[in-house]
């Protein structure tokens, strides 16, 4: 009766509620079939050969790469998530509300987060590499990543301590706590499932990048022996077997690996996320 009488009111609801449903199930079936895809044509080629530990033209193996993408990720996470967690924190805890700085200082971080990859290869490149004379380094991709994903952290982090209730800082506030322990033992812990997933995205970001790296941590087929050395990471390396051409199997194999890698990497996230939460 309630359905009948909202679309006598409501006559475009209908339509609504089926453009809805069907752009869900679109963007659900467009995501089974790129996974399925990558996959299907990654799984068969994927053997033993492929995860030696060095790279040769016969086996194209992938460790290198992994390893490379690994410290790649976790410098990159060094550098940016504390800088980007506690700006969060000041915009969101300490800053007057209303404070033009405050407000010139989302908008960059906005504008930064819609900049194409390839801006920050080529500052990367001109900066890191050239101008402090580190070169083609796993340091000049891993700062450049860092200076990509703070913007991510930053907005993330600040929308996550928003979200949490002016209630739990006054309860502390009235229990005797002063600002820093009610930001570090009540709000954080509150607002961590919103970093979390700020910070899977940044995790999502660097492994899938390709344009900034290629300028600045090189494409060197080996694991990278010190910070200051040339690697490529997976999605160079998936990239360059595809571009030669004479690797295709190889590379399907690759973004096999890569993919598994992601969802590993957010189920991981998630766990811990969870077990946050609950304890």
């Amino acid at each position: 009766m309630h359905n009948s009488l909202e679309k006598q009111k409501y006559p475009g609801s209908a339509f609504l509620k089926f453009l809805i449903y069907f752009c869900a199930c679109l963007t659900f079936l467009v995501l089974i079939f790129l996974i399925a895809y990558i996959l299907i044509n990654g799984i068969p080629h994927i053997n033993l050969d492929l995860f030696a530990l060095k790279y040769t033209s016969d086996n194209a193996s992938v460790i290198p790469a992994l390893i490379n993408t690994v410290v790649m990720t976790l410098l990159s996470l060094l550098l940016a998530v504390p800088i980007g967690i506690f700006s969060a924190i000041f915009l969101v805890e300490y800053a007057k509300r209303g404070n033009k700085l405050v407000e010139i200082v989302r908008m960059t971080t906005e504008t930064l987060q819609g900049i194409p990859s390839i801006i920050y290869g080529l500052f990367g490149m001109l900066f890191f590499v050239n101008r402090l004379g580190w070169g083609f380094s796993i340091i000049s991709g891993a700062f450049t990543l860092a200076i990509m994903i703070l913007p991510l952290i930053m907005r993330t982090t600040e929308e996550a301590l928003k979200s949490v209730p002016d209630l739990y800082r006054e309860g502390s506030f009235g229990l005797g706590a002063g600002k820093l322990r009610t930001v570090f033992k009540i709000v954080l812990p509150a607002a961590m499932p919103g970093i979390l997933a700020g910070i899977i995205l940044a995790i999502g970001r660097i492994v899938g990048e390709t344009a900034a790296l290629i300028y600045t941590s090189g494409a060197v087929a080996k694991a990278a022996e010190g910070l200051f050395r040339p690697g490529r990471t997976l999605a160079i390396h998936m990239y360059l077997l595809a571009s030669e051409g004479l690797y295709m199997d190889q590379a399907y194999a690759t973004a096999g690996v890569l993919l598994v890698l992601v969802v590993g990497i957010n189920a991981l996230s998630a766990f811990i996320a969870k077990k946050i939460t609950q304890a």
